[in-house]
């Protein structure tokens, strides 16, 4: 079958299917989530336990012990709101972010617990929040009109769930290009049988920062990048779109000035509509409205965009958007954040990639790094002296902390600019912003593919039972970035089946990179003779090719997109379905 293969509901919209999976649970395709609704705040009787996403034959889903019993309930509260941020040296800016911080503040819970965490939307527009890498069931997952309707202003929403995997993850807005202000925050899951032995841990989030410079957001460079043609991702055209811009903000930033024969597996059937099709976890009502509007073509803020970002770790071209500063949790180069140690004391560094559109490769002066976790998820230890993380990946390293003063940089692959912090284990001067370790022009990892699996989380091999295949398609000048030359569209599911082993192939038919990001699941990336680390993002480099397999075990409407914020708005993502 070919590659425009898909499904379109043609007796009700998906929107109209959308409504009952939230609004009572227990019907179609969440049948088996008794952790209530949104009209209970996500909560069920009381007392009574979140039902988490680990199938019910207790298979493992691919992590260090499936968690099938529940653990204690956390509970959390976090504020999305308009703030002032000052990322160093008195430069601040007027942003988004959850409860006043940059980053967030980080969530820390055991595997096993379950999480509730309630979002109070302070907004001035709609917002969701996304659980990046965690396999959690689909009602939670926090993408609007696909699995929940986005938390109005002054609205609140209680995200509930059991988190089965221990690992670094983080979580996010999916409601438009709102990921690339500062609502962020890095989700730490422990192991309560942790097998690593270290004294320190070090939480590193990179971001390249571009929201309230000059009287720029992120809506403006979306509106630069498309030049006047509608966005086509969530929050944006098919949720009435929005200018994502505070009123009182906007005023002052005025003031201021291939072959596509491969055997498939098997066909899907349309559905007849309604709840009983099995693909509708939302809702009943329309879908929630943004205020504002994009602007006219071109946006408001000054030009954004970059035509000569080159990378060769990157196969070509890095990237479209010119950023004023590149961050290291939430500080620049010239005014970093410190970590402190002594000489000799093992320290875990759980780095993410919390940017928009950069890939960073990251290097600690004077210090090799040994890979320890992929995404969350246990690789064999893996030496190295520098990593490339493109947007939304995660690496844990650990290091042993020698006697001085030593700058962790982050370049900005392909772009101008970089951003540093510092480890002190003694005395000194810090290093200079423009410090470049040598580190990261020696051994630099540039894709799990090199990393094995610990084989507590290794996919066992065995033949695929479906086989989608995709080509990413689309330009840097048309901007035109879709699957198989089809624009997102939140109609066309692509259907799997309960159970299945489902392989994923992936042509990059562009001139460009692209972080390739699953929700619900991970997936192993699949080698000549073995599969390999688990993931839930991957590099994709221009005219090479993705083989991801994984377990379809947590059913659901499951996106898999580019995350470059700014492709995946433009259209390069698309939606897997299955149920129970």
């Amino acid at each position: 079958m070919s590659s425009q293969e898909h499904t379109r509901q043609t007796s009700h919209t998906r929107r109209a299917v959308l409504g009952a999976g939230i609004a009572a649970a227990g019907s179609g395709l969440l049948a088996a989530c008794s952790g209530g609704g949104a009209a209970d705040g996500g909560r069920g009787a009381a007392g009574a336990p979140a039902q988490g996403s680990v199938p019910a034959d207790g298979k493992k889903a691919g992590g260090p012990a499936a968690v099938r019993s529940v653990g204690p309930l956390r509970t959390r509260t976090f504020t999305a709101t308009p703030s002032t941020v000052d990322i160093g040296r008195g430069r601040t800016f007027r942003t988004w972010t959850y409860n006043d911080q940059l980053p967030g503040k980080e969530v820390r819970i055991n595997a096993g617990d379950t999480l509730e965490l309630t979002l109070s939307n302070h907004l001035p527009v709609p917002t969701t929040v996304h659980w990046h890498g965690i396999a959690l069931e689909n009602r939670m997952d926090g993408v609007p009109g696909v699995t929940q309707p986005a938390v109005k202003p002054g609205g609140t929403f209680a995200y509930r769930f059991t988190v089965p995997h221990a690992g670094s993850y983080w979580f996010h807005p999916h409601y438009g290009v709102q990921i690339d202000r500062g609502m962020y925050a890095p989700l730490i899951v422990e192991d309560p049988k942790e097998p690593l032995a270290y004294d320190h841990e070090w939480i590193i989030v990179l971001d390249d920062w571009i929201d309230g410079v000059g009287g720029s957001t992120p809506d403006d460079v979306l509106s630069q990048l498309l030049k006047g043609k509608p966005a086509m991702g969530h929050g944006n055209a098919h949720d009435g779109g929005h200018g994502g811009r505070d009123e009182d903000d906007g005023e002052r930033e005025r003031d201021r000035g291939e072959d596509d024969d491969e055997e498939r597996g098997r066909p899907r059937s349309r559905p007849s509509g309604g709840v009983d099709a099995g693909y509708g976890p939302a809702r009943a009502q329309e879908p929630d409205r943004g205020h504002g509007s994009p602007g006219p073509a071109g946006g408001r803020g000054p030009r954004r965009l970059l035509s000569d970002a080159t990378s060769k770790l990157l196969g070509g071209h890095a990237g479209d958007v010119a950023y004023p500063y590149y961050l290291i949790n939430g500080r620049t180069a010239d005014d970093p954040t410190e970590f402190k140690a002594k000489p000799g004391d093992r320290i875990r560094l759980r780095i993410i990639n919390a940017g928009g559109e950069t890939a960073f490769r990251v290097a600690l002066g004077g210090h090799e790094m040994t890979v320890v976790h992929s995404d969350g998820f246990p690789v064999h230890p893996y030496k190295t002296d520098a990593l490339l993380l493109g947007m939304a990946e995660r690496y844990d390293v650990m290091v042993t902390a020698k006697d001085g003063v030593f700058p962790f940089t982050a370049l900005a692959e392909g772009k101008r600019g970089s951003a540093m912090a510092v480890l002190r284990t003694g005395g000194g001067a810090t290093p200079k912003p423009s410090t470049r370790p040598s580190e990261l022009d020696r051994r630099v990892l540039t894709s799990s593919a090199h990393l094995r699996p610990e084989e507590s989380v290794k996919l066992d091999r065995r033949r695929p039972d479906r086989l989608i295949r995709f080509t990413l398609t689309g330009g840097m000048k048309r901007y035109d970035w879709a699957f198989d030359r089809q624009p997102y569209d939140p109609e066309v599911l692509h259907r799997i089946e309960y159970g299945e082993r489902v392989r994923l192939v992936v042509i990059n038919a562009t001139d460009m990179w692209h972080p390739m990001h699953l929700h619900g699941h991970t997936f192993a990336l699949a080698g000549i003779d073995s599969l390999g680390a688990r993931k839930d993002t991957a590099i994709l480099l221009p005219h090479r090719k993705l083989v991801a397999d994984f377990d379809a075990d947590n059913p659901g409407l499951w996106m898999f997109h580019c995350h470059n914020i700014y492709h995946s708005e433009s259209g390069m993502m698309t939606t897997l379905a299955y149920k129970d």
